[in-house]
């Protein structure tokens, strides 16, 4: 759920973006509902780092069943929402958003590729269908991206909401971040701008860049 537009990357500290995090007591059993907590952490240790409580921070705590997070930096112990119906990679999708990152299908070219049908969103979530002023990063449109909603969500009639221009795609997984994803993350946050140059590759995983030097930058 989108709540604010951005108002500022994390900031960097010599050179490395850090970004600690604080988990909320009211989280273990909605955690253990989902998945096993080290695969969370696993997910966590991505995108944020070590140590714990200093600010600013992820703060994560439950909010009913869903998920939900502001965009981008907000200052100070900054709230990401994880419920009991949420999974890991509604977790990623969230922050994905507190990294500074808006939906995919809401980019200003988004118009060439899909088609949102207006009458079938249900009322009052017609936000999160808007176009959203922003640089594309000259990276091309990315179905396949976590940050892009299903043919289905939000729909008031069983009908699509979106209906892809291009055929054969699907839309709205939840299940990896896609390569397009990864390289809108590294461009957004300057992966390779100083202590990656020559040196820096993507993790494992696929989640950041690792640098010489135990330098690390989304």
């Amino acid at each position: 759920e989108d709540r604010l537009a951005v108002k500022s990357l994390w900031p960097e500290n010599e050179g490395v973006t850090s970004i600690p995090y604080k988990i909320n007591g009211d989280l273990g059993d909605s955690l253990q509902l989902t998945h096993n907590r080290s695969f969370i952490f696993l997910y966590f240790s991505l995108f944020l780092s070590y140590p714990l409580f200093l600010p600013p921070f992820f703060h994560l705590s439950s909010l009913n069943s869903s998920c939900a997070s502001y965009v981008g930096f907000q200052g100070g112990a900054q709230p990401l929402y994880f419920g009991s119906a949420c999974n890991v990679g509604n977790l990623c999708h969230e922050l994905m958003h507190a990294l500074g990152l808006h939906h995919e299908h809401t980019r200003p070219d988004r118009d060439q590729y899909i088609t949102i049908q207006w009458d079938n969103v249900v009322s009052g979530k017609e936000d999160n269908f808007k176009v959203k002023e922003g640089d594309t990063q000259d990276l091309p449109y990315d179905y396949d991206s976590i940050m892009h909603y299903g043919t289905y969500y939000f729909s008031s009639n069983r009908n699509p909401t979106i209906d892809s221009k291009k055929s054969g795609v699907q839309i709205g997984q939840r299940n990896h971040l896609s390569p397009l994803d990864i390289a809108r993350l590294n461009k957004l946050y300057q992966c390779g701008k100083d202590v990656c140059t020559q040196t820096g590759k993507i993790s494992e995983l696929g989640c950041l860049c690792k640098c010489s030097h135990y330098h690390t930058v989304f």
